[in-house]
């Protein structure tokens, strides 16, 4: 095995001229699939995470002081966790949707890229 031969190569590849106008479309079309996704989660992750914490506040008699307020907490901080638990088979539900309505154009231009590089 030659690794000067593969240096070399390595090295070449860095400075040889590419059409990277589908590579670039390609990275484009994979975000475009993903940000809806990323964005539901990290929306609803923080949201919950909120709920959570002041249901927590108030079952610790943080913020208001009294048994009512104590259950209120506890059950606020209940909908916090559940909605934090859901939150990411929601997630994985809506990548799928948005990774299958892309799919058919990611595969296309990946199979170009691939097929040029040959």
């Amino acid at each position: 095995m030659n690794t000067d031969k593969l240096y070399a190569e390595q090295i070449a590849n860095e400075y040889a001229p590419k059409d990277t106008s589908k590579v670039k479309a390609l990275k484009k079309l994979d975000k475009k699939a993903k940000t809806p996704a990323n964005v539901f989660a990290y929306t609803i992750g923080i949201a919950f995470t909120l709920i959570l914490g002041i249901g927590m506040c108030l079952a610790m008699e943080i913020i208001a002081t009294g048994l009512v307020w104590q259950i209120v907490g506890s059950i606020i901080g209940v909908i916090g966790i559940v909605g934090m638990s859901v939150n990411y088979p929601i997630y994985k539900k809506i990548l799928t949707n948005s990774k299958n309505k892309y799919a058919q154009d990611i595969i296309n231009l990946a199979n170009e890229i691939s097929n040029e590089a040959e």
